[in-house]
């Protein structure tokens, strides 16, 4: 008994010592090593490429390519620049992108059918870097882990095995449709890679004004949202909470255009 309770608080003190603050302040669990993260995203990528049918065509993976690059250029230090792998994915139907940690993103071209200008796609490019910025998905596999389910899963996963742990892995890190398995972003989580995604647009010199037109666009299409819109918050309090961040977001853009910084992405 007294082994036990010793061994409960050392797990406690480990937990305490794991605990991470997120750009905006928040406290958050965070266990695994960037190396281990960058290693999962690496696997992931490489396993959508090959499950998924990649779009080859020069114009619109340089549109892409643009949009991330700009974004990238003007991540501020704190948010660690990083090289990314850009692929596009031929799928109609996924209105959908994702950035895994290592630099990875992926595009579907549903997406691109919805969003009108490069300022819209980069709301959505912007929210999703910062969900790997602000280390969320190692926040959510390290509260998987801390639990005995999560610690089985996590432990196949890194020995190599395949299956239904794989594909648990592949949702924390926030690829949730691409596998059938929907485990979305925490509302907290969700709400500020939404304020770090409009600042990084902002500062990239794309018109933070068009990611809260991005959202009414996606309020009117009605049905089920796409997924990066499906998880709460909803789209109202969205436009709500983006609205009261877009003062900041537009001095951030004023003074992108004065460092010239105005990108020019045409697909």
């Amino acid at each position: 008994m007294k082994h036990r309770f010793f061994y409960t608080i050392l797990f406690i003190l480990f937990l305490c010592t794991a605990c991470a603050t997120s750009p905006t302040g928040r406290n958050q669990l965070q266990l695994f090593s960037s190396q281990k993260l960058s290693e999962m995203g690496r696997m992931s990528y490489r396993q959508l490429k090959k499950d998924e049918k990649v779009i080859r065509g020069q114009d619109v993976n340089s549109f892409v390519n643009c949009v991330v690059r700009s974004i990238n250029s003007a991540l501020p230090a704190s948010a660690g620049s990083k090289q990314w792998h850009i692929t596009v994915f031929d799928n109609d139907e996924a209105v959908n992108a994702f950035a895994l940690p290592g630099g990875y993103i992926g595009v579907y071209t549903g997406l691109l059918k919805v969003t009108d200008n490069q300022d819209q796609l980069a709301a959505v490019i912007g929210h999703e870097i910062a969900h790997v910025t602000a280390g969320h998905p190692n926040a959510r596999l390290s509260s998987q882990y801390a639990t005995q389910a999560g610690l089985q899963t996590v432990s196949a996963f890194l020995e190599g095995q395949v299956g239904g742990s794989t594909r648990t892995i592949m949702a924390l890190l926030g690829l949730g449709s691409q596998v059938g398995l929907l485990l979305p972003f925490s509302r907290s989580q969700e709400q500020e890679a939404d304020i770090l995604g409009l600042q990084y647009m902002a500062r990239a010199g794309f018109d933070p004004e068009q990611s809260i037109q991005l959202w009414r666009n996606m309020a009117r299409e009605g049905g089920k949202p796409p997924e990066f819109l499906s998880t709460h918050p909803s789209d109202y309090s969205r436009i709500q909470s983006l609205q009261a961040h877009l003062p900041e977001a537009l001095e951030l853009y004023r003074r992108a255009g004065q460092q010239n910084r105005r990108p020019q992405c045409r697909p």
